[in-house]
């Protein structure tokens, strides 16, 4: 999408601004202070709960940053199946992979490049102590979610202008998130070389270091080599640890 389509050119210049901060993120701390900072300017919000698909957790692991603090019994509730909100509006978005909008004066239905997937009478949003909600996320090639992205609080009626804004925000937001989760999970992207990354790659698909010598024109012996230093930055303990941890945090391609 152009961004002159939605966006007004101090806007569109934000945006870039956004856009070029989310390429430099490594810490928590970062996404914080970016959330809170250009990315409120573009599209204001109270509390954002951000879903992530980690070969760590059995099911997608939500968290919440916000100006406020939100009560963690609630967040638990709103992200838990069947009856959580958020839980609901997740699973409905695999279904249509188009912003989810929910307040009190959206009906139910299909508008375009958005859905209303269910009336605000029939959830528990109010109860938790959110006024709406805008949700969006990054669909992974194995038909699972990868990553599930809920705003809230809104100040301004929700809309076509906010799927809009969802749609060009969120591939950024998640390149952000997954370079946080990768560095917390004891991962310093600079460590791991080029040449690592290829061999992590055939890795994934299951080839042997044979197979991945013949590939790549070097040693069995060098790309032994080239394993065990995966493991050993990767902090992992085997080859399948490897190759999940990597694609998790984006280190190989999907």
């Amino acid at each position: 999408m152009n961004t002159n389509e939605s966006l007004t050119q101090e806007k569109s210049a934000m945006f870039m601004e956004i856009v070029d901060a989310s390429l430099r993120m490594t810490r928590r701390e970062h996404l914080f202070s970016w959330l809170q900072s250009s990315f409120q300017y573009l599209f204001p919000h109270e509390v954002m709960f951000c879903g992530i698909n980690t070969p760590e957790h059995e099911e997608i692991h939500f968290e919440c940053f916000g100006s406020t603090r939100y009560d963690a019994n609630n967040l638990s509730a709103i992200t838990s199946p069947p009856a959580g909100i958020v839980w609901r509006a997740m699973n409905l978005w695999q279904e249509v992979q188009r912003p989810v909008l929910l307040a009190s004066d959206l009906l139910p239905g299909d508008y375009g490049n958005y859905t209303v997937p269910f009336a605000f009478t029939d959830t528990n949003l109010a109860e938790s102590g959110l006024h709406n909600l805008a949700a969006h996320g990054v669909m992974g090639q194995n038909g699972n979610i990868f990553s599930f992205f809920c705003l809230s609080s809104v100040p301004q009626p929700l809309g076509k202008s906010h799927a809009q804004l969802l749609e060009l925000l969120i591939p950024y937001l998640h390149s952000a998130l997954i370079r946080v989760a990768g560095y917390s999970s004891g991962i310093e992207f600079g460590q791991i070389t080029g040449r690592e990354r290829e061999v992590l790659q055939w890795l994934k698909t299951g080839k042997t270091n044979w197979e991945i010598a013949q590939i790549l024109g070097i040693s069995p012996n060098t790309v032994k080599n080239h394993v065990q230093n995966i493991l050993r930055k990767l902090n992992v303990q085997n080859r399948s640890h490897a190759a999940a941890k990597a694609s998790s945090t984006w280190l190989v391609k999907k």
